[in-house]
């Protein structure tokens, strides 16, 4: 199988969707299918099967806004989305953008079956422009992704039924596949901890932005009684780094910032001893899942558009939606009841097994295959 990713930027391996790609990309490779990928990432130039488009310029105050954002939007480039494409069996789109809009346009007059993943969700564009909570703007931009690129899609992969349900209430009926992005075996495997400190450590893991609503956790540890024996570690980067770490001078709180490799990831979560997901807009949270399957009890945001809190066991894994009083509560009460922390780490080791990365990555593969069959009128629609 040749198969066309298609990414408006991989770039670092900060965000869902980037891992997401890469994942899949060194799968497939792995499994002996040639993979071309289209994107706007300037170090792939020049790698074999890598089709570099140009960046979008959105004029010198736009652009100033998308860079502090920490994310790239490809220009549809024609000549190159098509030389990617030609040749291909399936092309395989991750964000709706002009990139994917591009090329979903020439895989149809080319003929060539198109899946899609679904990463973004409407408020993952509108809190840039402050109208994340505009429910008509929210439902115009799924129109608009429906409209120019997912009705146009044979197969679309959606992370969680969340999502599907989210996307197909806006929109249209689709012909989907619900496959978890999965989490690396890596996460699975026994390592040494690091402990970061000698106090109660919170990790909190994920993009700095609007959405991932950090600033609830550094809220609540201030309010909390257990104050100045709490440690925070936010691992991760984005625009909100200088905000938040203002806000955790301000009120005292003692928290650390910082982007770790896998591996010093994985040491860390297995050192510390509670994970908040303060992220009130989330299609799935692998990171929430990393922590799980690292042995961590979570405290999870109980948003109506988080997909994450389908991971609670029960109401102690959840905090009233953006509350940072009853964040503190439940931050105090894990605090004041070790042995339940115990009781509830081989409660979640029975689910688990189900987001293995490995068997995720196969039933993906599995999809792109089903659509050239499809296309070549083998194979029924899923």
């Amino acid at each position: 199988m040749v198969a066309c990713i298609v990414c408006d930027v991989l770039g670092e391996k900060n965000n869902g969707t980037t891992l997401a790609a890469t994942n899949l990309i060194d799968y497939l490779k792995s499994r002996g299918h040639e993979v071309r990928v289209v994107c706007c990432d300037k170090d792939k130039n020049g790698k074999e099967n890598y089709y570099v488009t140009p960046t979008f310029n959105f004029g010198k105050f736009l652009n100033k806004v998308v860079e502090k954002n920490g994310v790239s939007i490809a220009k549809a480039d024609e000549k190159i989305v098509r030389e990617a494409i030609e040749g291909s069996d399936v092309v395989h789109l991750l964000i709706p953008f002009s990139l994917s809009r591009m090329a979903v346009k020439i895989a149809k007059e080319l003929g060539k079956p198109v899946t899609a993943s679904f990463h973004c969700q409407a408020e993952n564009v509108t809190a840039h422009v402050f109208l994340m909570n505009a429910k008509m703007v929210n439902k115009l931009v799924y129109k608009n992704f429906y409209k120019h690129v997912y009705r146009y899609c044979d197969i679309i992969h959606y992370p969680t039924t969340f999502i599907r349900d989210v996307f197909e209430s806006e929109t249209h009926k689709t012909n989907s596949v619900v496959i978890s992005n999965g989490v690396n075996e890596q996460f699975f495997k026994n390592v040494e901890a690091k402990r970061v400190s000698d106090k109660f450590t919170i990790i909190c893991t994920g993009r700095y932005s609007k959405e991932k609503a950090q600033h609830l956790l550094i809220k609540a540890v201030a309010k909390s009684k257990y104050k100045d024996d709490t440690k925070i570690v936010f691992a991760g980067s984005g625009p909100y780094e200088n905000r938040l770490r203002k806000l955790a001078g301000k009120l005292g709180v003692d928290a650390d910032f910082r982007f770790f490799s896998r591996s010093e990831l994985l040491s860390v979560l297995h050192g510390a001893d509670l994970y908040v997901h303060t992220a009130c807009i989330e299609i799935e949270a692998i990171a929430c899942l990393e922590a799980i399957v690292s042995g961590l009890v979570p405290v999870i945001n109980d948003s109506p558009r988080s997909a994450t809190r389908a991971f609670a066991l029960d109401g102690n894994n959840l905090f009233k939606l953006n509350s940072v009083e009853d964040l503190k509560n439940k931050i105090d009460f894990w605090r004041g009841h070790p042995e339940l922390i115990k009781e509830y780490k081989s409660r979640y080791k029975s689910i688990i097994n189900s987001f293995d990365q490995e068997e995720c990555m196969k039933k993906m593969e599995e999809m792109l295959l089903s659509a050239i069959e499809m296309k070549n009128g083998k194979s029924q629609v899923l």
